[in-house]
């Protein structure tokens, strides 16, 4: 049978209302009164109703997380972030996986703010005409991590991914390459855009002429990354260098060069983005981007508090720092 807060009240010997206002932190309650209570508490094993206390104050303390997949570790690292801060302010999480697929993922927007959810943290791809439709008529906030709304309208956490592409094409070229591939994630995402962007106006700067056949995409995954290198190395004027879109791409594309009996970094060096876990797994180890993955996600929840608590808010779209680390897949000149 569940333990209801009138069986707290009779075994306290106090009313339902004093057992409330302990249970929400109310301080106006005597000390031994509270004590009482928690021992009462204990010895039945209540648990308060979220869905009951939500009712009546018209907040769940709970948050909507929509991810594209758990079982990445960039994705798992800012999930960590957006979890330890939603602790600090005493938000739960409701975590769902969208596989990165439009109709699923306005299909949780949906589902999660009918759970009465306080927010919703965000992290997809395209940022559609349909999504920003659904953020704007949501009831609750919304904030974006690593995922961006061109039009600006949806709060937002990412770095600049364009500048960051812009320096690794520009490290790599320094090293005296002047035919660098790239592999790109899904073209559809305007972070991707950014990245190739970034890419292009390097080789333009140094004045190379960008080549289409030196450009292919791939979606984030290891096997991606096998078949993008495949494809740069069926070309008659093979790169020097790739710069990949996301490390496990990049480890991908290390094995691929592997597999044909080349030496990286000595015959191709490889550069990746992100600084995942897999970076310094990999051999030789993976010189990459180092996007603040926990940062982002931490970021993001933390700018969601505010909008779900009224306070002031600067700056809606965070742009966070980002930096290169150089190890072994490149030259370190």
């Amino acid at each position: 049978m569940n333990v209801t807060i009138y069986d707290v009240a009779r075994e306290a010997n106090v009313s339902m209302a004093t057992v409330s206002r302990v249970v929400n932190g109310n301080p106006n309650v005597k000390p031994a009164t509270r004590k009482k209570v928690h021992e009462a508490i204990e010895r039945l094993g209540y648990r308060p109703n979220a869905v009951a206390r939500g009712l009546a104050s018209k907040k769940t303390t709970t948050v909507g997380v929509i991810i594209p997949d758990i079982s990445s570790i960039f994705f798992a690292e800012l999930a960590r972030g957006i979890e330890d801060i939603a602790t600090m302010y005493n938000y739960n999480i409701i975590l769902s996986n969208s596989d990165q697929n439009k109709d699923k993922e306005l299909h949780l927007i949906n589902a999660m703010l009918g759970k009465q959810v306080d927010g919703l943290v965000f992290m997809g791809g395209k940022i559609t005409d349909d999504h920003t439709r659904e953020f704007k008529n949501a009831s609750v906030p919304v904030a974006l991590a690593a995922t961006i709304d061109e039009s600006g309208e949806t709060p937002s956490v990412n770095i600049n991914y364009e500048h960051a592409a812009y320096e690794t094409t520009e490290l790599l070229l320094s090293h005296g390459h002047k035919r660098v591939g790239f592999v790109s994630g899904p073209e559809n995402t305007e972070i991707n855009t950014q990245k190739l962007e970034g890419y292009k106006k390097a080789l333009r700067d140094q004045g190379i002429d960008v080549e289409e056949a030196l450009i292919t995409t791939g979606d984030y995954s290891y096997d991606s990354g096998l078949e993008a290198f495949d494809q740069l190395w069926s070309l008659q004027d093979k790169p020097q260098a790739v710069f990949v879109a996301s490390d496990e791409m990049a480890l991908g594309v290390i094995h691929g060069a592997q597999d044909n009996g080349l030496n990286v970094p000595e015959d191709i060096e490889v550069f990746g983005f992100d600084n995942t876990r897999l970076a310094t797994m990999v051999r030789p180890t993976l010189s990459t981007v180092v996007q603040p993955m926990y940062d982002i996600g931490a970021v993001a929840m933390r700018l969601l508090t505010k909008f779900m608590n009224k306070e002031e808010v600067e700056e809606q779209n965070v742009t966070l720092p980002h930096r290169i680390i150089e190890r072994n897949s490149t030259r370190n000149n």
